[in-house]
């Protein structure tokens, strides 16, 4: 009889026509594609089943790499009883009768390798009640996820697991994955050269959607040849994975800043489109550009903040997606730029001085003096108005008595700060002249 929770085997007879994905699912480790960097001899599944010992694992990627079948199999080479279960649709009851018919399996001389699919689903108290069966060796979990593990899962639960990175499926290795397919279906599809390379680009690294394209393109039947215009009429192509709150909204709004500061205009407005084809609000992309203009620009190009602000407020009275234009202008005008982030360094480093210094007061001479004790206190004593100086500048000490001078901003050699470099150092020469270096 089989126990609570327990997957059918991938290739037992089940009534009806088995899916084009069910016939091909790998039967063994070396089957898989596109994940040598994990079970290759020197990955670390390789390493671990070498050695005969496999300990919990999290499997981290993106959907139809391979997150199931790896752990359906690392269950028959490790000869652990496979338990699959998804955090969707399984409560604490349940989990409560999973873990008792492992410590029953586990009685009778058999592990149990516990598959919960989604595993990020568990809040962290569920997460909490892995920890003790995983510790006595009742189960060993392999979780699997689509979310940043870091994020998502406790840190006790990650702290008794490795976590793997799986890689999406790029082009070599749905090509092969297609051609497997083909030898499955027994002939090859009747599709042109520049149409299968469309069909590898539409499944986007997902296996499991590249075999779901196969199955329909067979069952058109006939001997035409299609090309890539019948091709993309009749298939939709797969929505892009686009979390706006997930890891990918993260990674790509990081992938966007380092292309602008990186100066590079056609990088940043491939990651600007990969947003916005994704649903992103291009109100968060205005202000996150608005951003870069202000720390990665700075003062080596005054304009780009202003320009920045306009394309913001041109998006808000156009709208989508004319407005988005103005957007794709702004990130192409800001990776162009000079760059510096001299005052934003500055700042930071003014920041920490005042964190150091406390409460220190100013100095009296540029205190106001409103009434006659302040005056008799010594505010404002000594100040020097300085556009009463020839060159409009005293040279007086502005930070507190006893600080030493603080020097914060260190403009570059690079567009409108180069001339605030000479201005700094202008200055700096008319102070050390006055005897105010200090």
């Amino acid at each position: 009889m089989q126990d609570l929770f327990d997957s059918p085997a991938p290739n037992s007879e089940t009534p009806g026509p088995r899916p084009l994905a069910d016939r091909l699912r790998p039967t063994s480790l070396s089957q898989v594609i596109g994940q040598d960097h994990v079970l290759g001899a020197d990955g670390p599944l390789g390493a671990m089943l070498a050695t005969g010992s496999l300990s919990s694992l999290v499997l981290w990627g993106p959907p139809g790499v391979g997150k199931t079948t790896i752990a359906r199999l690392l269950a028959d080479e490790t000869d652990l009883h496979f338990v699959q279960i998804s955090a969707i649709f399984t409560g604490v009851p349940e989990l409560r009768k999973v873990f008792e018919a492992a410590r029953h399996r586990r009685g009778n001389g058999q592990g149990t390798l516990l598959f919960v699919d989604e595993i990020h689903r568990f809040n962290k108290a569920q997460q909490d009640g892995f920890l003790p069966h995983m510790e006595d060796g009742t189960i060993v979990l392999v979780g699997a996820t689509t979310e940043n593990p870091s994020f998502e899962l406790n840190a006790a639960l990650l702290s008794r697991a490795q976590v793997l990175v799986l890689n999406r499926l790029d082009e070599a290795a749905l090509a092969a994955l297609l051609a497997r397919a083909e030898a499955e279906l027994g002939h090859p599809l009747p599709l042109t050269d520049g149409a299968r390379t469309t069909l590898v680009a539409m499944a986007d690294g997902d296996g499991r959607a590249l075999l779901n394209l196969v199955e329909q393109i067979a069952a058109w039947g006939g001997g035409a040849v299609v090309d890539t215009d019948v091709l993309t009429a009749r298939l939709t192509q797969r929505a892009a994975q686009y979390d706006k709150s997930g890891d990918a909204h993260y990674n790509l709004i990081s992938a966007l800043h380092k292309s602008v500061r990186g100066s590079d205009p056609d990088a940043a407005l491939y990651w600007l489109a990969r947003m916005l084809k994704g649903g992103e609000d291009p109100r968060y992309l205005a202000r996150r550009i608005t951003r870069m203009a202000v720390e990665d620009i700075g003062l080596a190009d005054p304009q780009a903040q202003g320009l920045c602000l306009e394309a913001w407020q041109i998006y808000e009275r156009l709208g989508s997606p004319e407005g988005e234009l103005a957007l794709a202008q702004a990130v192409v005008y800001l990776a162009l730029a000079p760059k510096s982030n001299a005052a934003y360094a500055g700042y930071k480093a003014a920041m920490s001085a005042a964190a150091r210094t406390g409460s220190e007061p100013p100095p009296k001479h540029i205190l106001n003096a409103p009434t006659a004790l302040m005056k008799e206190q010594g505010y404002g004593a000594e100040y020097q108005y300085d556009h009463d100086a020839e060159d409009a500048f005293s040279g007086q000490n502005y930070f507190p008595d006893g600080m030493k001078r603080g020097l914060y901003y260190f403009p570059v050699e690079r567009g409108f700060e180069r001339e605030l470099k000479r201005r700094t150092e202008y200055f700096a020469k008319l102070r050390s002249k006055r005897g105010d270096a200090s």
